[in-house]
């Protein structure tokens, strides 16, 4: 096909219960990484993913390897069908692409990924933090919000995401704080997020800090094609510059709508989103309008993309 692709990756707020069951119903053989995975991880993550509990699901130590490797079935599914120019994957989502990119395998990432999940699970109390997407406000008067109610304690810009949406987190008196005072700004709704930890705060360098040595001691290799990244919206594919900036993205906000604007400055046009749900795709026709969005996360979304992908979109 004549346009190009981008492949994005989701993070943590696409999961729920079921996601991957059908790929794998349709392709026995993809079971075989949900086996692999809970070998690393010590408990049946197909079950975890396929039946629940939510609440299970939800806590941020499950979350993260049930998407990354729910993400890497649904890559897998797709198959070798199409090259893309460029990768990203939203917060948990960037491992995900990194794997994507060949620059970590797929056993290497769900380590990895494990210890990033236990160390900002543990770097918070359970139930002191809060992630609230707010709708309606610019971005720096979001900022403005945070900043007037960070008397209440630590809250922040997490993800810029698309126009009119910005993710803010911290402790959550202080999350709460800045919704009322967002919403005297002419916020038009402010709701919670199903992530358990203030992720991309201040709070999270703790959790940066702890990930560091297993972040440079991962065989990560260089890039087959970049990786947009989320502290920088930058152009990645050396090694060492994927490690450093995947330490620096826990205590930094995630920069989506700049991503998804620098990837289609590359000449991006087909946008697909591989893994569950589809919260990216969603992001992205806010960003740009005119981009053909794609996604794989069941067996009919699977078809759709194939044959897009086939027929030049």
């Amino acid at each position: 096909m004549s346009e190009k692709v981008g492949f994005i990756f989701p993070g943590q707020g696409s999961q729920s219960v079921g996601m991957g069951q059908a790929l794998v119903e349709g392709r026995p053989e993809l079971r075989q990484l949900y086996e692999e995975a809970s070998t690393i991880l010590g408990y049946d993550l197909a079950a975890l993913c396929f039946e629940g509990p939510a609440e299970q699901l939800n806590k941020t130590e499950f979350t993260q390897p049930a998407l990354l490797v729910t993400s890497i079935v649904a890559l897998r599914a797709l198959g070798a069908t199409q090259k893309p120019i460029a990768v990203a994957g939203h917060s948990l989502g960037e491992y995900s692409a990194i794997v994507g990119a060949g620059g970590l395998g797929f056993a290497d990432a769900v380590r990895l990924v494990q210890h990033r999940a236990k160390f900002m699970a543990e770097a918070v109390p359970p139930g002191s933090g809060l992630v609230a997407a707010v709708l309606g406000l610019a971005p720096e008067v979001v900022q403005e919000a945070c900043q007037e109610a960070q008397s209440e304690g630590i809250v922040s810009a997490a993800n810029f995401n698309a126009p009119g949406q910005v993710v803010i987190a911290g402790e959550k008196g202080a999350v709460e704080r800045a919704i009322e005072i967002a919403k005297t700004k002419g916020c038009r709704r402010a709701m919670p997020l199903p992530v358990s930890v203030p992720v991309h705060t201040a709070l999270m360098r703790p959790a940066a800090e702890r990930l560091a040595p297993f972040v440079e001691s991962a065989p990560l290799s260089d890039l087959q094609m970049p990786l947009i990244n989320n502290a920088d919206a930058k152009a990645l594919i050396m090694a060492s510059e994927i490690r450093e900036s995947l330490i620096r993205q826990l205590p930094s906000s995630v920069l989506w709508e700049h991503t998804i604007r620098v990837m289609g400055a590359m000449g991006i046009t087909v946008f697909v989103e591989i893994g569950p749900g589809t919260v990216l795709t969603g992001l992205v026709k806010r960003i740009l309008p005119e981009a053909t969005l794609c996604n794989v996360h069941n067996p009919e979304s699977l078809e759709t993309t194939l044959a897009t992908l086939k027929n030049g979109a």
